[in-house]
């Protein structure tokens, strides 16, 4: 049986090629806050607090554009509700754990954490231990998005005054929704969700992409319930 080390060693290193998407988007984000008037330990603690890339960016944008703190807060939950459906996927791998350690494990939960343990976990695991290996992968998440976010804060510090840095938002969440297109109820998630965004752009607050969100949610269920019941 492996050690405990070097499980996590084996988490983290299955993990690592994923950091070439992870760093970038913590660069990104640390020069966002900047640009939207954030103080650089402000997005840094922000990043160590919440540690939820994608609903960071987009409520930065919002408070940016003076939206209310209900609106941030429930776009930020939706865009974090997919969370919900990896915990339950993977806490049947940590049945036994003690509450804490559980409880200690699910704050660093990310879609690659959860993406590349969920995979080995469903392979042959004689002799795994399953919570080394998530904290492993899970650590090296923690650690790249956090030291980037860092180093992009006070990069972005040093950019010429008005630098607008706003277009990178909308190029970093296609990069992360084009990989998870992969079936028909996806398609019509994704598709659902562009086009109400669009013509709900006028909306005030930014309701627009809270009714995106809530309309691509319902139309995937939709159809992942009638694909897998038909």
């Amino acid at each position: 049986m492996a050690t405990h080390w070097s499980t996590v060693f084996a988490g983290a290193r299955d993990t690592s090629p994923l950091l070439v998407g992870v760093i970038p988007f913590g660069v990104i984000w640390g020069a966002v806050c900047v640009g939207a008037g954030v103080p650089e330990w402000g997005g840094f603690v922000m990043s160590l607090i919440v540690f939820a890339g994608a609903s960071q960016l987009v409520a930065v944008q919002l408070m940016a554009e003076q939206a209310s703190l209900a609106v941030v807060i429930v776009t930020a939950l939706i865009i974090n509700a997919r969370m919900f459906m990896y915990s339950a996927s993977i806490a049947p791998h940590f049945k036994g754990m003690h509450p804490l350690k559980k409880a200690a494990l699910a704050y660093p939960l990310t879609d690659q954490a959860y993406a590349i343990s969920i995979t080995r976990f469903n392979g042959d695991t004689n002799g795994l231990n399953k919570g080394a290996y998530y904290l492993g992968s899970a650590a090296l998440m923690w650690t790249a998005f956090n030291s980037s976010t860092l180093a992009g804060a006070y990069a972005g510090a040093f950019l010429p005054a008005g630098s607008d840095l706003g277009f990178a938002i909308p190029l970093t969440f296609i990069a992360l929704v084009i990989p998870a297109v992969i079936d028909r109820p996806s398609i019509l998630a994704a598709t659902v969700a562009g086009a109400v965004a669009y013509f709900a752009n006028s909306l005030p607050y930014n309701l627009g992409l809270l009714t995106a969100a809530i309309s691509g949610i319902v139309v995937g269920y939709t159809a992942e319930r009638r694909q897998n019941h038909g």
